[in-house]
């Protein structure tokens, strides 16, 4: 899998046997068909509305076994609504990386590097929101430091794994459309006042969140990487989304001709 931003490939294995095959410095390796053991790193809208619920359904090789917050009334009512035994805060991060197999991170998008590194160096997997980080250099630090420690990294894009999203790549790659050349997209909703999508500091903004989905759309229908981008962002005076960009506007050519443009909003 390829981050948007980035364009390095980080892979993670789906099977508990292929996971295994990692070594885990001085923590013991489970037996090959037992269950991958994760902790889930941050309990926000998205672990809430969209992690804890789908590890529900993984049971066959995936299962819950840790949570990790800062916020105690979370911890509580959430281990005991999925029924997880383990649960930390923060500053007890090592010591849930002592009793997971791999992390699933749903942290804000500032924090991703931070949480994936000290992970990596305790040989924990990681499976990371997207976006992958903040900054490239960033996301290198996160790459290096999993191949360093042999770990499995992946940053969790659902949509190259949606079966509309396949079948209309299928049909373009097979040419029943003929030769792409050029591609359109766009992706605007309104956000809370407050909510960490607007804080700068947090790594917000309309690209982070939903500017990777127009930007893999063309990166993955075209089967290439962008050799030039130009963008604009705007800001209409809007106090709640004064800190990112409200809205941005890009374009994006690749090798053959062919160009890619997209807008992005939080007011629209």
């Amino acid at each position: 899998m390829t981050n948007a931003s980035t364009g390095h490939r980080a892979t993670f294995a789906p099977s508990a046997q292929r996971m295994h095959n990692a070594p885990r410095g001085d923590m013991a390796v489970h037996r090959r068909n037992a269950p991958i053991t994760y902790g889930i790193v941050g309990l926000g809208h998205i672990a809430q509305v969209a992690v804890l619920p789908a590890f529900a359904h993984a049971r066959r090789n995936s299962r819950v076994t840790a949570l990790v917050s800062g916020d105690p009334t979370k911890l509580r009512a959430l281990s005991k609504k999925y029924r997880v035994p383990s649960v930390f805060s923060y500053e007890e991060y090592e010591k849930c990386l002592e009793q997971v197999d791999a992390v699933y991170i749903a942290l804000p998008n500032s924090l991703h590097a931070e949480y994936t590194i000290r992970a990596a160096r305790a040989g924990v997997h990681v499976l990371c929101e997207k976006p992958m980080a903040v900054t490239v250099r960033e996301c290198q630090q996160m790459i290096d430091a999993c191949r360093k420690n042999r770990v499995k990294l992946m940053i969790a894009y659902r949509l190259h794994f949606e079966e509309i999203n396949l079948k209309a790549v299928d049909l373009v790659r097979r040419g029943r459309i003929g030769e792409p050349k050029f591609f359109n997209s766009s992706f605007a909703m309104t956000v809370r006042p407050n909510d960490i999508r607007t804080r700068k500091e947090m790594g917000g903004g309309t690209l982070y969140d939903i500017g990777v989905y127009c930007i893999n759309a063309a990166r993955y229908l075209f089967r290439a990487e962008p050799g030039e981008v130009m963008a604009i962002s705007v800001n209409s005076g809007t106090a709640k989304l004064r800190e990112i960009d409200e809205t941005t506007g890009a374009i994006l050519r690749f090798d053959g001709g062919r160009v890619a443009a997209f807008v992005t909003s939080f007011n629209s």
